[in-house]
């Protein structure tokens, strides 16, 4: 473990997680404590506002002020540390003007709190919302930090394995960080690991690459880790283009905590990829010891990957989708009792 790593990660007594974009919506499947569908959320809050139908008098929901999903990946990260400020962190922004911003105003997110946003890599389905977002932001007046890695491809596109010679797409660009400063967003540029939101968030530098299943050669690519006292780690991993193992083994060995849950794209959706499923599931559910309490398969982790990791975790398996809210509060004094996890 680096000590200035794990020193500079300090537990939060509170995380809340508001999914903004991912390509699922789910609003019906069971879910464990802590874990909010978001059309609850709506009916409690009544945000949008409900009106009465003439005849039932029930509330009628307006669709029209709900999320809509999109293949790309961006979560609201809020932090508490007790006697202190809470911070708000946009982990990723989708991928274009609309979802995003639909959706924040949907969840009703007070945009103007958000101080940094996370870029965990340059894929225009992560950064396609960035400028608008950073334009409905600048109404509020105050900085933005965007932080992001230094490396900005010129262009990026899609090509198809094994061999991967042949681009049959490309991505539209990344926003530029002149057309990022010029929305109002302040660029930070960072190759190495660093804690922001008041200590309470770690954004990876780049991720090892050590399986010999993995690869992937997006090397801008960072992971995000929040620990919760009493928990432990919580991982973002947006799309695990290094490989969802490298990606834990790097925080395990950096902070040596227990991990709470890995969220987000666990990548192995192409079929091309279809070999690395088994090892990966394999090492997340028997390989750790203890194993993950919760996994949240989202944006490029495909269906069957869903399903076998089901199998693996039973409920621990969270059909995570845009809208839903998870609540995970810490325990300062169960803290005392978790060990340091073991890999085989």
């Amino acid at each position: 473990m680096a000590p200035s790593e794990s020193s500079a990660l300090r537990s939060v007594d509170r995380l809340v997680i508001t999914f903004l974009v991912d390509n699922s919506i789910e609003w019906f499947t069971k879910l464990p404590p802590g874990f909010t569908h978001e059309l609850p959320q709506h009916l409690q809050q009544k945000n949008p506002p409900l009106h009465s139908h003439p005849l039932t008098g029930v509330p009628v929901l307006d669709f029209d002020g709900f999320c809509c999903g999109a293949h790309g990946f961006s979560a609201l990260i809020e932090t508490q540390i007790s006697g202190e400020e809470t911070h708000l962190t946009l982990f990723d922004t989708g991928p274009d003007s609309q979802s995003l911003v639909r959706n924040v105003k949907a969840m009703q997110v007070p945009v103007d709190r958000i101080s940094r946003v996370i870029t965990s890599h340059w894929h225009s389905d992560h950064t396609g919302g960035l400028l608008s977002f950073l334009n409905l932001r600048a109404r509020s007046g105050s900085d933005c930090v965007v932080d992001c890695h230094p490396d900005r491809p010129i262009s990026r596109g899609m090509a198809r394995g094994p061999l991967y010679d042949k681009v049959f797409g490309a991505l539209p660009d990344d926003p530029s960080f002149e057309e990022i400063a010029a929305a109002g967003g302040v660029v930070e540029k960072h190759v190495d690991g660093h804690a922001v939101a008041g200590g309470g968030v770690w954004v990876s530098g780049e991720i090892p690459r050590i399986t010999s299943f993995e690869g992937g050669l997006i090397m801008d690519e960072r992971y995000a880790v929040i620990d919760v006292a009493g928990k432990g780690l919580v991982i973002f991993s947006a799309c695990s283009h290094a490989g969802i193992v490298n990606v834990v083994r790097d925080a395990l060995a950096k902070f040596s905590r227990p991990i709470h849950m890995i969220i987000g794209g666990l990548h192995l959706a192409p079929p091309d990829l279809a070999e690395r499923m088994e090892p990966t599931i394999s090492f997340l559910s028997s390989k750790i010891t203890p194993a993950p309490n919760f996994v949240l398969p989202m944006h490029c982790s495909g269906f069957q990957c869903k399903l076998e990791l089901e199998k693996a975790f039973g409920d621990g398996c969270v059909p995570a989708g845009v809208g839903m809210k998870v609540d995970v509060l810490g325990d300062r004094e169960f803290d005392k009792r978790l060990f340091a996890p073991t890999v085989i």
